[in-house]
């Protein structure tokens, strides 16, 4: 159970990669030990250079910041679906890369492009349904020495590095310290527990990046999470807890049940329930975030059609803040999955606040290779 002291958080965080999310426009007329896994890297470079003649040992020499961020970037990559771009990086010489199951749900295949801007193809052996945690292998990248993997937790106060592509802005680098430790919360569908908190600035497209020690290269966590109404605190998965269950998606591959075709009239249905809440959840984060033009971006095109733009943001300006609970869904088949929430809206009229409960309802479908809200409809309650 959430704690009450990160109601805000809750309400507020947002998942930082690239999946999208549409809803419905409300008007007046409607998981820690380490196993031993495919080899792992080890971050200890031994020179002999300064070894004193008198023995034979070799001494262990510091990598300075500017090493670590160079050689961490090669190994880094940027991840392309459907839904947008996300971050990732190679954990293993199998050729797998972790990332967050955000950034790949709802598919079976990504494009995966390196440091060089070389692209390969990816498929996703592995993801989670609670966790926000995929793996993604990369035949072609078979062999390329990976990123080491830290064995212990980090502390409030270590120095690291936040990896990631940005805004699209890949190959990018931000600095900071584990600034909280053991921070949790919901982003429905997932449940994050036990975070770092971190004061590197990360934002949309850092999502699965790797967050690494400063002072070692090692991979710390997996960046997930920001909350950008409390001055951008981003939040990051340690690695250490989810290592043993990447570890057995990598010893035995899963197929995940994609987005399969319906035809007909262009739209085509989601295999999983999560992936249609889901959309719901981060749409009202968005709007939360006053994000209105990747809001509207989210529905679909005959909806957009009817309304536009103006007529959408304007809708929402004496909205100040929007609640989500009660999430359900039915599979329609070809019509694509109906999504069923109660939301509760902070709203101002006649200069005074008052909160206002809905029950609204979706049809979430692909359009177009990618997930929309195609329709909706909602109705006060008590």
């Amino acid at each position: 159970m959430v704690k009450r002291t990160w109601s805000t958080i809750i309400a507020s965080a947002i998942i930082i990669g690239a999946g999208a999310a549409g809803v419905f426009w409300i008007h007046e007329h409607s998981a820690d030990q380490l196993q031993d896994g495919p080899r792992l890297a080890v971050v200890e470079v031994k020179d002999t250079k300064n070894a004193a003649t008198t023995t034979a040992s070799k001494q262990t020499v510091k990598k300075t910041r500017k090493q670590i961020i160079e050689e961490s970037q090669k190994k880094v990559v940027t991840i392309e679906s459907s839904s947008g771009l996300g971050s990732g990086f190679l954990y293993n010489d199998l050729g797998d890369v972790v990332t967050n199951a955000h950034v790949v749900e709802g598919m079976k295949e990504v494009t995966i492009r390196t440091l060089n801007h070389e692209e390969y193809k990816g498929t996703v052996i592995g993801i989670g349904e609670e966790t926000d945690v995929a793996v993604v292998r990369v035949p072609d990248l078979k062999k390329v020495k990976p990123l080491a993997i830290a064995k212990s937790k980090a502390e409030t106060g270590d120095e690291i590095l936040a990896l990631g592509s940005p805004l699209g802005l890949e190959n990018t680098v931000t600095t900071g310290i584990i600034s909280g430790v053991g921070r949790s919360f919901e982003i429905a569908p997932y449940i994050y527990s036990n975070l770092y908190q971190i004061s590197a600035p990360i934002t949309h497209g850092n999502s699965g990046g790797p967050l690494i020690n400063a002072e070692t290269g090692e991979v710390l966590g997996i960046n997930s999470a920001v909350v950008e109404q409390e001055g951008g605190i981003g939040f990051s998965i340690p690695i250490t807890s989810v290592l043993k269950q990447v570890q057995a998606w990598s010893k035995k591959p899963s197929s995940p049940t994609a987005i399969q075709t319906a035809g007909g009239n262009g739209t085509e249905s989601i295999s999983t329930s999560a992936e249609a809440e889901g959309l719901v959840t981060e749409f009202y984060n968005s709007l939360n975030l006053s994000d209105y033009v990747t809001a509207y971006a989210l529905l679909g095109s005959e909806w957009q059609s009817s309304t536009s733009y103006a007529k959408f943001s304007e809708g929402y300006l004496n909205t100040s803040y929007v609640t989500i609970g009660e999430v359900s869904s039915i599979d329609k088949g070809n019509d694509g999955m109906e999504v069923t929430a109660v939301i509760t809206a902070d709203e101002r009229r006649d200069g005074e606040y008052v909160t206002t409960k809905y029950k609204v309802t979706y049809q979430v479908a692909s359009e177009n290779g990618q997930l929309k809200i195609l329709h909706g409809k909602g109705k006060k309650v008590k």
